[in-house]
């Protein structure tokens, strides 16, 4: 077993399930960066359940300067938790963070990630962006499983997942039992985001067979209630929002070559099914659900493994496959 020194910035809800999960790996905590007073100078251990470990959560970054990797779950968007990462960098700690829009910033912030590329390179470290989802299911596991079929012309993924038994903070993500409009306002002042990284995933999908897209869209909507629900104890009313859909597609030419679907409602069902259609043959894989900060926390830590032996700089997760997707170019 691999055990590294692990250092946290950020202890919300992933963060303490990272610490909670590593040491239950047996790795070493050096300690937890976060701005939350409630928490300041306790124990990690006891925060999570269990027994003191002498490392504490404090505000102060240098007490991560002894870390091996450093786990960062912060924020989803690069522009506001560039100078976090920056910060980290300078301390010459390895990086791996949840921010959705790092898996592929080149998309929405490509002066932030040729920056954060030549930080990181500079200060002789390697940075890396990954979760669950964009990460794993809607990329680098499609390009996985697409690396079976010999030439692949179309490929469809969806992830349905039931938001009654996601925590607190995904609910409201997603307006969960608000009214529509209040839920389109918070969305256009950006209080709350819904899913982020439809277009981050199809382009890891593309780099994997080497294609370079004539263009990607992704769009999101409200799901409402057509009558008073209750799940899991949690009860949404007629008319008001009780989750979001959304997708994003990859066009070669205009002929959509990816595409994923995403939807996270009150009593959805629970599943995620990668269709590839092949020029000769086609395959379809389907899964029964995946808890998504548990499989949030097990990329983090994985990664945060194989980080170690990267050469500097910003990296992307399908430069851990060995393999990836041929696209059928026949057409185009």
């Amino acid at each position: 077993m691999i055990r590294i020194k692990l250092g946290i910035y950020g202890f919300g809800a992933i963060g303490k399930l990272v610490a909670n999960v590593a040491l239950e790996r047996g790795y070493e905590i050096s300690g937890a960066v976060d701005v939350n007073k409630e928490i300041l100078d306790k124990d990690i251990g006891e925060i999570v359940g269990k027994e003191k470990i002498g490392a504490k959560v404090t505000n102060n970054l240098n007490i991560l300067e002894n870390s091996d990797v450093i786990i960062h779950t912060t924020g989803s968007f690069l522009d506001s938790v560039f100078e976090q990462l920056a910060n980290i960098i300078k301390l010459g700690l390895p990086i791996v963070s949840s921010c959705e829009t790092l898996s592929f910033p080149y998309y929405r912030y490509p002066i932030l990630a040729l920056k954060l590329d030549k930080l990181a390179s500079s200060y002789m470290i390697p940075i890396i962006g990954t979760g669950i989802n964009p990460g794993f299911i809607f990329d680098t596991l499609v390009a996985t499983l697409s690396s079976s079929v010999s030439l692949v012309k179309k490929i469809k993924a969806i992830r349905s997942l039931d938001a009654s038994k996601r925590r607190e903070s995904f609910r409201k993500k997603i307006g969960v039992g608000e009214p529509p409009e209040v839920v389109l306002e918070k969305l256009m002042k950006k209080e709350i985001s819904g899913h982020v990284g439809y277009a981050e995933s199809v382009y890891l999908v593309a780099l994997s067979g080497g294609v370079n897209l004539s263009k990607v869209e992704e769009s999101s909507e409200l799901i409402l209630a057509e009558d008073d629900i209750e799940q899991n104890g949690i009860k949404v009313k007629k008319g008001m929002n009780k989750g979001m859909r959304g997708y994003g597609v990859g066009y070669l030419n205009d002929k959509d070559i990816v595409r994923i679907d995403f939807q996270a409602y009150v009593g959805a069902p629970e599943f995620e099914e990668i269709s590839i259609e092949g020029k000769d043959y086609n395959i379809t894989w389907k899964s029964t659900g995946t808890p998504g900060d548990l499989g949030t926390v097990s990329m983090l830590l994985n990664v945060a493994e194989k980080i170690l032996y990267m050469p500097p700089g910003l990296h992307l997760m399908t430069e851990l496959l060995p393999f990836g997707t041929k696209f059928d170019m026949s057409k185009f």
